[in-house]
């Protein structure tokens, strides 16, 4: 059985298919990377994952249950993590601030324990810091633990995000662009990273990326959409050399 998989997913906004019946699976430690042209429906389908949109028709299931309607809010603790193209943290609080709040869907102490602070809720805390130290070394942002997040430079703040999402222990990463807005130097420094999150950290990654020397680095499989729609799936060079996507992206 996959760790991940939509069927027949699609979700229309008015007259507009977004996503029209797109299916693929992600299998346990793959990195699944999803290409197309801006507008081909990458994000909605990110969305639809995350529930922040509901799905028209289709499934999604996740480690053997159906989450098409599950709450936004469970996601994250049923071991589902996710950036965004356009950065979203809190840039008036520190690095690690803004790494600790990845840490949400394990805060479990009631409301008494924790306005008492209670024993309990202190060896809570002592962990969640050991488990966002361990990101910070293993992101190499030791420099930057104490900065404030909106002092730091585009490709470090990236990190951070990403950083973010690993501190909550993740089943499944959801990257929505990672090197965007990179350049060279810092894109390589995530290819290693995606990587060393598979290799090393055992987590399924499911990805949507434009740099298609990234996509080919790190990718097991590709699924490329246009229009709302599945055009192609397979290794990254049967992807990149398919006649549809191709078209796709140069016209025909």
């Amino acid at each position: 059985m996959s760790l991940f998989e939509i069927t027949n997913l699609g979700v229309h906004f008015g007259g507009i298919r977004a996503v029209d019946n797109v299916s693929f699976s992600v299998e346990a430690g793959e990195i699944f990377t999803i290409i197309g042209p801006n507008g081909a429906g990458k994000t909605t389908t990110f969305n639809l994952i995350s529930r922040i949109y509901d799905a028209t028709n289709g499934s999604i299931r996740f480690n053997g249950q159906d989450i098409t309607k599950v709450p936004p809010h469970r996601i994250a603790a049923m071991g589902i993590a996710r950036t965004f193209q356009n950065i979203e943290l809190f840039d008036a609080a520190s690095v690690l601030d803004n790494l600790l709040l990845g840490r949400h869907p394990h805060a479990n102490a009631g409301i008494v324990a924790s306005a008492l602070f209670l024993p309990s809720v202190r060896s809570a805390e002592r962990a969640h810091r050991r488990k966002v130290e361990e990101v910070i070394d293993f992101l190499d942002l030791q420099h930057h633990r104490d900065a404030h997040v909106g002092n730091l430079p585009y490709g470090v703040r990236k990190v951070v995000e990403l950083g973010r999402a690993l501190a909550s222990e993740p089943k499944l990463l959801l990257l929505d662009e990672p090197s965007s807005g990179l350049n060279t130097e810092e894109t390589d420094d995530m290819a290693f990273w995606i990587t060393d999150l598979k290799e090393e950290l055992g987590i399924t990654v499911l990805m949507i990326e434009h740099d298609m020397n990234l996509v080919n680095r790190v990718s097991d499989r590709v699924l490329a959409l246009n229009q709302g729609q599945t055009i192609a799936s397979g290794t990254p060079e049967q992807v990149r050399t398919h006649p549809e996507v191709l078209k796709a992206y140069l016209g025909s």
